[in-house]
């Protein structure tokens, strides 16, 4: 009769059989529909344009990068994607906080469910819906944003044919898209707070205000650095908005890393096209992995 060790180490060994077996087809997609597509990707950025069609690759090394990296309207989208998300990120969070903290109030006795529905809807809905109805919206002759202005007397707002306006109206509405899944995450850091240091400040003397800085923020440091994080992807990937609302324009004023790289695509620029898509995939990779860094060293701390 084998040893009671040997038949534990048996049926260890059967657990992890059964683990990878359910975990397998997992993997395999991950492989094929995340990984492989990457790293051919990376491949072709090193090729005068080589694609599945093409007979055999003609590899020209670092040529695409230098290329892509001496065009200054590159350089330019690159800079209007790092201006954006500078924008991006600090309003994305400070509007979630707020609403997080609205909807955790004591006062918002009734309809807080309903707000919270309202608050994670864009979340859920279509994206291609959602912008194209937002376009409308921020139209400059015919949208209720320019309507609403006229009603109360406001200058109107230019919607799409400015620089600045353009690049005012794309933040609006990925702020509308992304923010409620931001104070969803924050308002569940918030029931997890401890109140007995918010009690302990308000014996103290302590105002709403006070209490905010110093112990509620504290308390939030990890829910913040995690928002952060999400957002920075998010943001330096950002593309849908662009080819749905703006296009580019005018003037190139939005036409941010992703959307560039998607116009070489359109025009079969496949080697330089790769090469940006590489590039933008490492910029990404390397603050990702900073972040976290510095999330683990200040949990630590």
């Amino acid at each position: 009769m084998p040893h009671p060790s040997v038949r534990s180490a048996f049926g260890a060994t059967r657990r992890d059989a059964v683990f990878y077996l359910f975990l397998a087809p997992f993997a395999l997609t991950i492989a094929l529909f995340g990984i492989w597509p990457i790293v051919e990707s990376v491949r072709v950025a090193f090729t005068q344009g080589y694609t599945g069609l093409s007979p055999e690759p003609v590899y020209n090394g670092f040529a695409n990068f230098a290329s892509v990296l001496q065009t200054a309207s590159f350089r330019n989208s690159l800079w209007l994607t790092l201006l954006y998300t500078l924008a991006a990120v600090p309003l994305n969070l400070a509007v979630a906080l707020a609403l997080a903290l609205l909807l955790a109030h004591p006062a918002l006795r009734r309809g807080r469910v309903f707000f919270k529905l309202a608050i994670f809807l864009p979340v859920v809905c279509p994206e291609v819906a959602g912008y194209i109805v937002l376009k409308t919206m921020f139209n400059q002759d015919f949208g209720a944003i320019n309507r609403i202005l006229l009603v109360l007397g406001l200058p109107v707002f230019p919607g799409l044919t400015t620089p600045g306006s353009a690049f005012a109206t794309l933040l609006a509405i990925e702020t509308w898209n992304h923010v409620g899944l931001y104070t969803i995450l924050f308002l569940a850091n918030l029931q997890m707070l401890d109140k007995a240091l918010s009690e302990a400040a308000a014996i103290d003397g302590a105002g709403r205000l006070q209490t905010l800085r110093h112990v509620v923020l504290p308390q939030l440091r990890p829910a913040v650095a995690v928002n952060a994080v999400y957002a920075l992807i998010e943001f330096l990937k950002t593309f849908s908005v662009v080819y749905l609302v703006s296009r580019g324009g005018p003037n190139f004023a939005t036409e941010f890393v992703s959307y560039y790289a998607w116009n070489r695509f359109a025009t079969a620029q496949y080697g330089e096209a790769t090469a940006i898509a590489t590039l933008l995939f490492v910029a990404v990779l390397a603050t990702t992995g900073a972040a976290y860094r510095w999330i683990g060293r200040d949990q630590r701390s």
